[in-house]
């Protein structure tokens, strides 16, 4: 459940980020500046947002389609490695930038942004249950396998 916890702050807090400026602010410690291909400025238009953990300084999340990437070199394009590991991402086909969008088509976004938070919610938990079948149809073929065999599968 701490993945979903993080996923949901993440999601929630970054409903700010549709403005290029509070995108562009999250890098004020990026490990990137000037002479490098993803700079800050080019970092936030292409709608990431630091996220560094402790080990991970280079760490930055797509506030959109929350594609999460690291190990950034200095000539790595931002726009070009999103749009590579994020194709259908609704921020890279947006038309218009935040500002001018009408309110129609500001809950249109907000709601494909809605769809993959809900849709990566769902993969966490897809994943823990199979998880927790997986152990138990072990714990069930140990109950009728010999001895022997139980430690090969636990």
């Amino acid at each position: 459940m701490a993945a979903i916890d993080a996923l949901s702050a993440r999601f929630f807090s970054y409903d700010k980020m549709y403005s290029h400026d509070m995108r562009e602010q999250s890098f004020a410690e990026w490990p990137f500046r000037e002479e490098c291909n993803c700079t800050p400025e080019k970092m936030a238009k292409a709608g990431f947002v630091h996220c560094p953990s402790e080990n991970e300084p280079d760490v930055a999340c797509c506030f959109f389609c929350l594609l999460e990437l690291e190990g950034w070199e200095p000539d790595d394009d931002p726009w070009a490695e999103h749009i590579k590991r994020s194709p259908n991402c609704g921020f890279l086909t947006m038309k218009k930038d935040f500002p001018e969008l009408t309110v129609n088509e500001f809950f249109h976004i907000e709601k494909e942004r809605l769809k993959v938070y809900v849709v990566s919610v769902l993969h966490i938990c897809a994943s823990i249950a199979v998880k927790i079948c997986t152990r138990a149809i072990v714990h069930l073929l140990c109950a009728f396998l010999p001895v022997s065999l139980e430690k090969d599968l636990s």
